[in-house]
């Protein structure tokens, strides 16, 4: 859907008579169950141009969907809006599907009755930030709109749960050496001090680490990118 629910759209599918007076959709997780059950229903029936070899689900996009959609055709959000999507709220993208399809909950606790949200900017348009939502009750400017997407088979590929730790402290300890400890002893050697890059070692090795760790703050090698193919 280009264009999120309405109060009719929800009325027409779970075909009940359209109230034209109260034209917006109260998203809640019951709601939300209701229209999908009523729109499963139909797509199992059969919908002209859907593949009859593929399996299909309708249901709120995920967040990769919602801006490959924004991307391609623009879905128009206005401003200081907020439309509710199917992933699960979590703190990072770490442990998320790399196929589109949307994140489970996978813990315990009042979190479950939120999902992920895009929001938009309050007074400028095109900035839109990822922010969460109670499905518990409805909200007043929440917005929902359904995709029917082909079920995604088999293990999902995901982005790493975590960092290569080891290749993090190797590049570290590399970059420390490089450009704070040899640069603090070849220093002195150069401007022709070579007998104190012997007698104090001390002072210039806790030097070299000192200004080592700062160049931290400046520059690092950037880390590699994780591709769907190698997930």
């Amino acid at each position: 859907m280009k264009e999120p629910i309405n109060a009719a759209d929800f009325d027409s599918m779970l075909n009940e008579e359209v109230n034209e007076q109260n034209d917006e959709f109260q998203v809640t997780a019951d709601a939300l169950k209701s229209i999908m059950k009523a729109g499963q229903s139909l797509i199992d029936s059969g919908i002209e141009g859907l593949d009859e070899h593929q399996r299909w689900e309708i249901r709120c996009p995920s967040e990769a969907e919602w801006r490959c959609a924004e991307s391609n055709i623009g879905l128009g959000l206005d401003k200081k809006q907020v439309e509710v999507l199917a992933d699960a709220v979590n703190s990072n993208y770490r442990g998320a599907m790399m196929d589109g399809r949307p994140r489970r909950f996978e813990g315990i606790g009042p979190m479950a009755f939120h999902r992920a949200a895009i929001e938009t900017h309050p007074s400028k348009e095109g900035i839109t930030a990822l922010s969460s939502v109670p499905l518990d009750r409805p909200i007043k400017g929440v917005k929902a709109r359904l995709v029917i997407t082909p079920v995604r088979e088999g293990e999902p590929q995901r982005v790493p749960e975590s960092a290569d730790m080891i290749a993090n402290i190797r590049t570290e300890v590399v970059c420390i050496f490089v450009l704070g400890v040899i640069p603090s002893f070849v220093i002195p050697i150069l401007r022709g001090m070579s007998d104190y890059a012997v007698s104090g070692w001390a002072n210039l090795l806790f030097g070299g680490l000192c200004a080592g760790f700062v160049t931290g703050a400046f520059w690092r090698p950037r880390r590699p990118t994780v591709h769907y193919r190698e997930g």
